[in-house]
Order: structure tokens, then sequence, then C-alpha cells
């Protein structure tokens, strides 16, 4: 008589990157990456707050993603480099979602100028935008993202920093790698400071995508072969590229990871 196994676990796809039913909070979500993680949070049922400075930009973003479904798509503008907008925002938000699943803080800026001639104001206000404001929101949001997390379904955070904080960009941004690379560092310190909460904290660095942060570099035809000639893989980042890594993040998939920095570049940092 043959004894019948013990049945394993479920490691099929659609339980390991199941993401139904859980709610989302993107930053800078209106355009460029983080319209391209909310789309893809929302086509996999995650009902979805996205925030951005400009209110039509961000309605206007909503909409769209709403009615593709089959989740939720809602509109929050604040300005998170505002501490007052950080309050605010975090406590409309825990009002409308007691609990947090996904927080993605992916709103950014850049500012460019030769280095004699770099104004305090812009070093400034890139490190308030990209470094200070995820910080604090992370802080105001731990509530939320704190009570439904467990030890098998930890609540996720997810950093977007950038291959410009992981090597030495061509262009004169200094606060914006500075303030990259910072974020790799802050989620591997907020990933130790938080496992005991269940929840995780990783970044994604991508490298180039369609945004308007690219798009002086991209809308030109012979500036974007070059850039495309510079990517092993021969092309710019896809929305399937940087929303299949969030889910991967975002799903019992990702959940044994936290404090990594994942560098979605085509392979620039990683084989130069």
């Amino acid at each position: 008589m043959t004894d019948t196994p013990a049945p394993g676990p479920d490691l099929s796809v659609g339980r390991l990157f199941d993401v139904a039913g859980r709610t989302a909070v993107v930053t800078g979500g209106s355009r460029g990456i983080g319209a391209m993680i909310a789309a893809g949070l929302v086509a996999n049922g995650v009902d979805v707050w996205i925030t951005a400075r400009r209110a039509e930009a961000c309605d206007r973003t909503a909409a769209e993603l709403d009615a593709r479904g089959p989740g939720r798509c809602r509109s929050v503008p604040a300005d998170l480099s505002d501490p007052d907008g950080v309050t605010s925002f975090a406590a409309r938000i825990a009002e409308e979602a007691p609990r947090l699943d996904i927080l993605v803080n992916n709103a950014g800026a850049t500012w460019g100028a030769p280095l004699d001639e770099f104004p305090r104001d812009g070093f400034d206000k890139v490190l308030s935008v990209n470094l200070v404001a995820p910080f604090f929101l992370t802080q105001a949001l731990l509530g939320p993202l704190r009570s439904g997390a467990t030890a098998d379904d930890p609540a996720r955070v997810v950093m977007i920093g950038s291959i410009d904080g992981i090597r030495v960009p061509v262009m004169d941004s200094f606060p914006y790698s500075a303030s990259k690379a910072g974020i790799h560092m802050l989620t591997r310190h907020l990933a130790r400071a938080l496992a005991d909460d269940h929840v995780t904290v990783n970044a994604i660095a991508p490298g180039p995508f369609e945004s308007k942060m690219m798009a002086f570099v991209l809308d030109d035809p012979d500036t974007r072969a070059a850039v495309e000639r510079s990517v092993p893989r021969g092309r710019i980042g896809s929305p399937e590229d940087v929303a299949g890594t969030t889910l991967f993040l975002c799903s019992r998939a990702g959940a044994y990871l936290t404090g990594a920095v994942v560098p979605v570049d085509g392979g620039i940092s990683t084989t130069s």
C-alpha cells in the first residue's frame, strides 16, 4: 500500500501574485512611473488612491484608471513637500482606508545646473520632495499600514529610487542622485525598523522610462536612440516592467523580501 503524499503549498501564479482586494496609495500617481504602477495595481483588483500636486491631472488619471477596473482608483491631490500637506493627506487616507496594504512613495523632482551655479533652493526642493516627504508620509501612515499586517501577509512600502542613486549620472543633477541614494539607504533602515511590525520596505531603482522628467531626452529621436543604445536590453522601460516588479513586491511572492533595492534598468547598473 502506497501512502498518499501530503499536499504541498499552492504555488500557482494565481496565488503567488494575487493582490486583489488590497488597498494602496501611490504618490505622484498622475503620470509617468507612478501612473504605470497605479494602472498595474488597478488592473489586478487593488483599490488605489493616487496623489499629485496638480489636481486636474490627478483627477483625470484617476478617472481613466477607475473606468478600466476591476480595482478602484481615486484622486486625492496634495503637495507632499509641505508638512501640512502630508498631515492632511495622511488624515484623509486613514479615514478612507483604516487598513492600508501598500504605500508606493513615487513622487519626485529633479533640478539641473552647473556645479558652480547650483542654487540652494533647487537643492533644498529636490531633497524635500524626493527624500524628506517619503519618510514623513511613511511615518504618518504607519497606523493604517500596521493595522492589518501579519507575519504571513505583511504590509508593503515601495520606495521609488533610481539607478542615478547607484551610479554617477552624466547630467549635473547633484541633489537628485544624492536624494535617490538616500532613498536606497532609507529603505534599508526602515526595513529593519519595521520588521517586527510586519511591514516590508523595498525600493525599485528604475532606469530610463517614459516620464516628464525624461521627456527632454526621450522626445528627441537622436538622443532617444542614444539612450536605447546605452541600455544592454536595447530599449526604454515599459509599463509592464515597473508594474510587474511592483506586483511581485506587493504579492505573496515578495513577502519574504525586505530592505532590497531592485534595479529595473535593462542592465545599465548591473552589467557595467
